[in-house]
This record gives C-alpha cells, structure tokens and sequence, in this order.
C-alpha cells in the first residue's frame, strides 16, 4: 500500500513528462515555422518543377522545328535535345535563300567578258606603221572596205578577241583617228601598242616619224549595218568554223544550237569557232557581245567560204 508521500513523487514525476513532452513540441513547431520562413515558396514550388520536363517534352513533340526553335531560345533550362535539332535546321535553309543570287549571275556582264580591251578605259601605247595591202590580216575578215584600220600587239590581241574592234587612236598632238582591228602585231609589238596601217598614220604623224605616242579607247561606232556570218572553207556536218563579220561591238562568245541545248564554241587565233565534231553545224547560232547581248541568227546554211548577211546588229553603247 502506497504511503502518500509516494503518490505525491509519482504525481510530479508525470507532470514533468507531460511538462516536458509539450515543450518539445512547441520547440519543433517554432523550428519547423523558422524554416519555412527562411526559405519562402519553396514548398509550394515542388510540385510545378518536377513537372515541367513532362510539359516542355509533350510542347516540343506537338509544334514543328521552327517553334522548337523558338522554345529552345526563350527558356535556358531546356538546352538538351532540342538545340541540336533547330541549329541543324537552321543552316540547311539559309543556302537556298542564296541559291537564287547564285543563279542570276549567269547572265553575263561586261567584267567577265570583255577581255583585256574593255569599254570607257583609255590605254597608252605607241602607233607605228605597216603597208596594209587589201586590208586583210590574221582576222581574216578578207579585203577591207577602208584602209583606216589597224594591228592589235598579240598580248591585247588575246587570241582574236580583238578582232573587229573599233578602237579611238589619239596622238600628242591633238589628232585622232577611228580604225578597226583586223591584224595582229607579233613581237616584239608591246602591251598598248597599235601598229596602223600608213594610211590611218598618216592622219596623226608623218609617215617620216614612224613612232609616235598614243592613247587609245574601244568604241561602239554610231553608224552599222547588220552582221553577217561565214563557214570556214572545209565546213560540213562533221567539222565546221564559224565567223562573225561587220559586228559594231566585239564578239565575246560564240553558241550552237544542239540537241542537247546551246553549246559554246571555243575560239582561234585566225578568229574563227570551231565545232570540232559538226555539232550544231548549219544550225541556229547565237552571238554576244562584251556588253552581254545576244544575237540569235537562224536560217544560215552551211555554205562554206559564202558571206551571208543577217538581219541584226548589235547595240551602240
């Protein structure tokens, strides 16, 4: 039987426990509301974290590569699999927005077809003298109509590329003189120089100097008839060379027409294009010029050594 002095110790002893118990819980309520209040949103932020690689994975299987693009940039935690994906789509687009310039440069310019001699370029040099005879040359456009003609050096002669330019020859003296090319002046004829015939040298020196200083600059003359063209002797289906002759610009190049489409035509020294195997012989030819234009001629038949006229001409510049 319990003394009352043992009942009152047992009485104390559960009051501490209790005393006790609820302490430690108020200290861990304090605590866990000390936390929460040092680090605000934390916990209500868990939930929309752990689901946005689900959403952002469902987005980018639902739009297309220029949107995943898109995406990609404006969210920098999202840099795995999509920025593979948009970067190598993105260069394989940009070449054929270019592909549409490339394709336009096939039209021709000036720089890229005027050769050595180009238009609106003033060229020094020396002018001597040579007997002309008929006017023929290494062009062989045959005999001349006028003696005011003249021989390229070979260097600006660029294998016939001069042939039937029409070139301003001016002296020191203030005297001028319009010729064509229908020559060429071998070695050591230098860069710039004109070897004229006597008759156009005499109409800026006399003949007795035989050397005098010049500039020069290509022309395109005012007044033209239409051009004509020529087979080379020896033409037939298998073989032939074309020539262009009375043209107011010079030639830059040369086509056939084939079955397989326009085919250009390599050039000589003595001015001809050549079509080594007969393709596109007796058929339609087209022609340019150094400024770019182009002059189809059909109808010509393949009459060799024969000069036929054609209806156009090209345009003065």
């Amino acid at each position: 039987m319990k003394t009352a002095r043992q009942a009152a110790r047992q009485r104390r002893h559960r009051r501490r426990l209790v005393l006790g118990t609820t302490l430690a819980l108020t200290a861990a309520g304090v605590l866990a509301y000390l936390v929460m209040g040092a680090f605000p949103g934390r916990g209500t932020d868990a939930g929309p974290v752990a689901a946005t690689p689900a959403t952002t994975s469902q987005v980018g299987a639902a739009t297309s590569t220029e949107s995943r693009a898109a995406t990609t940039s404006a969210s920098p935690s999202t840099t795995g699999t999509p920025k593979p994906t948009a970067t190598a789509t993105t260069p394989s687009a940009r070449p054929s927005a270019k592909a549409t310039p490339r394709s336009r440069r096939t039209a021709p310019t000036t720089a890229s077809l005027a050769g050595r001699i180009r238009p609106r370029i003033t060229y020094k040099g020396v002018a001597t003298a040579y007997e002309a005879g008929d006017g023929d040359g290494a062009c062989l456009f045959g005999p001349s109509d006028t003696l005011m003609i003249a021989a390229m050096n070979t260097t600006d002669y660029e294998t016939s590329r001069a042939c039937g330019a029409y070139v301003l020859v001016r002296a020191a003296n203030g005297a001028s003189v319009t010729v064509r090319i229908t020559n060429e002046c071998p070695l050591p004829c230098a860069p710039g120089q004109l070897d004229l015939s006597q008759q156009a040298f005499a109409k800026l020196a006399d003949l007795k100097v035989g050397r005098i200083p010049i500039t020069w600059q290509l022309l395109s003359p005012s007044t033209s008839g239409p051009m004509s063209i020529r087979y080379k002797t020896g033409s037939s289906p298998y073989w032939c060379g074309i020539q262009v002759i009375g043209h107011r610009n010079p030639v830059a190049r040369l086509e056939v027409r084939t079955p397989g489409g326009w085919r250009p035509l390599p050039r000589t020294d003595y001015n001809y294009f050549i079509s080594a195997d007969g393709s596109g012989c007796g058929g339609s030819i087209r022609v340019t010029d150094i400024y770019g234009e182009r002059l189809t001629v059909s109808g010509i038949a393949l009459r060799p050594n024969v000069v036929q006229p054609t209806s156009v001409q090209f345009a003065r510049h």
